[in-house]
């Protein structure tokens, strides 16, 4: 445990450190909020990869819910067999879910070791940590927004990063189907979309508000990126499809090619 620890110090924690206070210091006013905002949009970049390849796994499993659901259904009766059908569908639609929970996997660890670099950055009493070559500001500004970043912060910052918390479970969530009830993975997933805020409001309220700060950044990013990959094939996204619109424009299609018709009747008489 004790070189698991120290093997994630090295890796991990002092380079993390290491970026904040550089960050800060290049900032003008040495102002931590923007020190974290921008070390958390080089976190996303670095681990824009793998969270892109994450994000499309999950998209395909939202479209494809329905045909789950189906197979779910079907196979009730018998969890083995459900179990066996399942995989096969996977299989033939090239499906990994495991690799569209990668993105939380990979963040819960950055999370934890942001926790103690917030907690230890946000005062010059830890420079110790630094490296050798490190320059070290004089001071370090924790305030951002009228806000002190060092301590938990209750209304603007949690409520931010729930409504945000929000949105990306809403882009997640598959739509309804007509005449179809609804599963039980269905009302589980509907549940968690409006728990999860409620949570992260509540943890947020009561952790150093320069980790919500992260927090929301990191969030909304995830969000710009998921509009993004669902409007890569709007015709698999049934969120982006408008089928009103579409019946709309056949409707106008035939009322054209009705009156084209009819006038070519017309000028045919007149001609006889």
């Amino acid at each position: 445990m004790i070189f698991l620890k120290s093997i994630l110090k090295a890796i991990l924690y002092r380079p993390l450190f290491n970026a904040l206070i550089f960050l800060v210091w290049l900032v003008p006013g040495h102002y931590v909020g923007v020190a974290i905002i921008v070390l958390t949009v080089i976190i996303r970049i670095i681990l824009l990869p793998s969270s892109l390849k994450a994000t499309r796994a999950q998209k395909k499993m939202r479209d494809l819910q329905p045909e789950i659901q189906e197979l779910q259904a079907k196979y009730k009766g018998d969890k083995q067999k459900q179990s066996q059908e399942l995989m096969k569908f996977y299989q033939q639609n090239k499906i990994n879910p495991i690799s569209s929970c990668l993105p939380l996997l990979i963040q819960l660890p950055i999370l934890l070791i942001l926790y103690y670099v917030f907690r230890n950055g946000l005062s010059t009493a830890r420079f110790d940590l630094l490296y050798t070559f490190m320059p070290r500001p004089d001071f370090i500004n924790t305030s951002f927004l009228g806000i002190n970043l060092a301590s938990p912060e209750r209304f603007v910052l949690p409520v931010i990063a729930g409504a945000l918390q929000f949105v990306q479970g809403w882009q997640l969530t598959p739509p309804k189907q007509p005449g179809k009830g609804q599963d039980m993975s269905a009302m589980v997933s509907k549940q968690m979309l409006y728990l999860m805020p409620v949570f992260t409001i509540f943890i947020g309220g009561r952790l150093p508000a320069a980790l919500v700060l992260y927090w929301i950044i990191t969030t909304l990013f995830a969000v710009g990126q998921q509009w993004w990959v669902f409007r890569e094939h709007p015709s698999l996204n049934p969120k982006l499809e408008a089928p009103s619109n579409t019946s709309g424009v056949k409707k106008e299609k035939e009322t054209v090619n009705k009156i084209v018709k009819r006038g070519v009747e017309v000028t045919v008489r007149r001609k006889k």
